[in-house]
């Protein structure tokens, strides 16, 4: 079926948006399950012209099926609208014309996009999505190709490292040791990986958050361990959808500079203020379309 809305499935799926790793994709087929009312349903999506054409195996119905997709994929968002605003800006008039069809990629599984974006701080994303997918692979449940997230309380009583296994499993041999968090490349961010799924296992609602103001929400998740301001708008934007969050880390801050304050140098809580004011509702939008608009225009390596 196609859902005549543009996108660029390719550019959308491979832009390092932390809601979860890309689809697996075989001959321009994206394919995932996808948790869909409590059912596992597997979807398979690919690029028709410029709009979306997918299949899906699973107990829902078409329709279900559809506002699924189009919440993935955020195809009910206007990008001509979108275009237009971009145009009536004169720093930013141009994005369009290298970024057209890229659409957020929001998160089927916010508990995913969590620690996805704790696995992300400080890392390239080849790296953070291989841990993930690894991660889902170890942990997760299994539906034909595909594997789920695991949910926090699973994830809560994993092994943090091939010591810890050592110490409290039959494995004598530490070298045997491979069931556990590190071993999937995730570094220093393991510990905070396993308070994030303490947190939202004994003490924090996921389902709150997107009910919350953008402010108390950015607070709650700030007390996520291993969350600093970045972060949390990354996994308020992909995760739940506000769309008025602006993550801003050093990329940012130079393109900003660039673009708005002739290259001087200003701190990055400044550059989110001023992103959040500047651009409201189109905020996160922006901040996408400004990370690939210098990657593809070759700005970015003029600001390195």
């Amino acid at each position: 079926m196609i859902i005549k809305t543009p996108i660029d499935l390719e550019l959308t799926q491979l832009s390092g948006q932390t809601s979860q790793p890309p689809w697996a994709e075989v001959d321009g087929t994206f394919s995932n399950v996808v948790n869909v009312g409590g059912k596992p349903v597997i979807f398979n999506a690919r690029q028709s012209g410029e709009f979306l054409d997918f299949d899906f195996k699973g107990d829902i119905s078409q329709d279900e099926a559809v506002s699924k997709l189009s919440y993935i994929f955020d195809l009910d968002f206007d990008l001509d609208k979108f275009y237009k605003y971009l145009g009536n800006h004169a720093e930013l008039a141009e994005m369009s014309k290298f970024c057209n069809g890229l659409r957020l990629f929001l998160a089927h599984d916010p508990f995913e996009c969590i620690i996805s974006s704790i696995c992300s701080a400080n890392n390239s994303i080849k790296r953070w999505t291989k841990s993930i997918s690894q991660i889902k692979c170890n942990w997760g449940n299994q539906h034909g190709d595909y594997y789920t997230f695991p949910q926090s309380n699973v994830l809560l009583n994993v092994y943090l490292d091939s010591e810890e296994e050592s110490d409290l499993s039959d494995i004598s041999d530490i070298e045997s040791c491979t069931d556990n968090l590190k071993n999937c490349g995730v570094g220093y961010r393991a510990p905070y990986m396993r308070k994030a799924s303490e947190l939202f296992t004994d003490e924090m609602d996921l389902h709150d958050i997107s009910k919350m103001s953008y402010d108390e929400a950015f607070e709650s998740i700030l007390k996520v361990p291993g969350v600093g301001p970045k972060v949390a708008d990354c996994i308020l934007l992909y995760g739940f959808n506000f769309r008025e969050a602006f993550p801003s880390d050093v990329w940012i801050k130079r393109i900003v500079s660039h673009l708005y304050f002739d290259g001087k140098d200003i701190s990055v809580a400044k550059v989110r203020e001023f992103g959040m004011e500047e651009f409201g509702k189109n905020a996160g939008y922006v901040q996408l379309y400004l990370f690939h608009y210098a990657r593809k225009s070759g700005l970015m390596s003029k600001l390195k």
